[in-house]
């Protein structure tokens, strides 16, 4: 697959709303409609703390970096790490200005409490399929917290996994470059979605939610 161009970039933070909801990340990056709820702004205020610091810190044989920004030319993103551990193994890779070799492992925040689904799991995937790229070596996991357990699960990244992601990204960029937000069935999810209010108004209309809001807004 031929690398994508920087302009052509996603954001990787995307997969998790498109995993969820075709339809709520086409809303988000296609017709740039947003609105904060409840769950979204607590999510906010976790991924803060965590970034309070875009320093490198060590702790013995781990070197940590905050808010670290990371891409992929070949899945065509970039996005940005909570934290990532580089680890001091000899088969890892070298740091400039530090000695030994490392691999480096994301640590991926969240708020609640561990998902049934995959939703986290892919989004932790694309940001060990990014490091990978850059510092050309293998990663075979990351790792999970949850602000709820105040707990992190290891998170082994699969060939299965890694193929859905690649997959996911391959579709969400055939949309973005078409423009195309897709229909979607309401389901009982809809009702934890902060677009709730923006979507459903106009999901068996044909307009776009850009335009109903335009709308709205005219009226007044």
């Amino acid at each position: 697959m031929s690398a994508y161009k920087e302009e052509e970039y996603l954001m990787l933070s995307g997969i998790q709303h498109f995993a969820f909801c075709k339809r709520q990340w086409a809303l988000i990056q296609i017709e740039n409609v947003w609105q904060e709820n409840y769950h979204t702004a607590i999510g906010n205020i976790l991924h803060e703390r965590v970034h309070d610091s875009t320093n490198f810190e060590k702790r013995g044989n781990i070197i940590i970096s905050r808010g670290m920004p990371i891409f992929s030319a070949s899945l065509g993103i970039r996005g940005e790490c909570d934290v990532v551990e580089f680890v001091k193994d000899s088969g890892g890779v070298k740091i400039h200005g530090r000695d030994g070799k490392y691999v480096p492992y994301p640590v991926e925040y969240k708020k609640g409490s561990p998902k049934k689904n995959e939703v986290d799991i892919l989004q932790l995937a694309a940001q060990v399929m990014c490091l990978e790229e850059m510092f050309l070596t293998n990663i075979p996991y990351g790792y999970l917290y949850y602000g709820q357990t105040r707990h992190r699960e290891k998170i082994e990244i699969t060939k299965e996994i890694r193929e859905k992601v690649s997959a996911m990204f391959c579709e969400m960029h055939m949309l973005f470059k078409r423009g195309h937000t897709p229909k979607v069935n309401p389901s009982k999810s809809c009702n934890s979605c902060s677009l709730v209010n923006l979507c459903l108004p106009v999901l068996c209309k044909n307009k776009s939610a850009k335009d109903y809001i335009e709308n709205m807004l005219n009226e007044e």
